[in-house]
């Protein structure tokens, strides 16, 4: 957990924005679970972002590969940088609306890099 706290310290002198939904400049509190995946749809102030996981069924007394997808924020600070592709890491905050319940935190490899 300190790392992360740490993380948001490092990403808060970066850059200064207006939102106050931002977890590095604004008010935004940040708790509970950390997801990463690839983001999948990117819109004004959100994006949509995609991981597998693997769910067990116990009838079968087997795994099977499950995708879920994850409304989160998008700061306007990061904005410019995240577009579809994208792996990023996402973290839980308050819920902001009826569908977003989760902020982006940082981005961890660019489209680019994945190829």
């Amino acid at each position: 957990m300190k790392k992360e706290k740490t993380d948001v310290k490092i990403e808060k002198a970066k850059l200064a924005c207006a939102d106050r939904d931002c977890p590095f400049h604004g008010k935004l509190k940040t708790r509970g679970k950390t997801f990463e995946g690839t983001v999948i749809k990117k819109f004004k102030r959100r994006v949509v972002i995609e991981f597998e996981r693997n769910v067990y069924i116990r009838k079968y007394e087997r795994y099977a590969k499950s995708k879920t997808k994850i409304h989160a924020r998008l700061p306007e600070c990061m904005a410019e940088q995240i577009q579809v592709g994208d792996y990023i890491k996402v973290k839980e905050c308050k819920p902001l609306s009826k569908i977003i319940h989760f902020v982006v935190i940082k981005k961890i490899k660019s489209a680019e890099e994945e190829k």
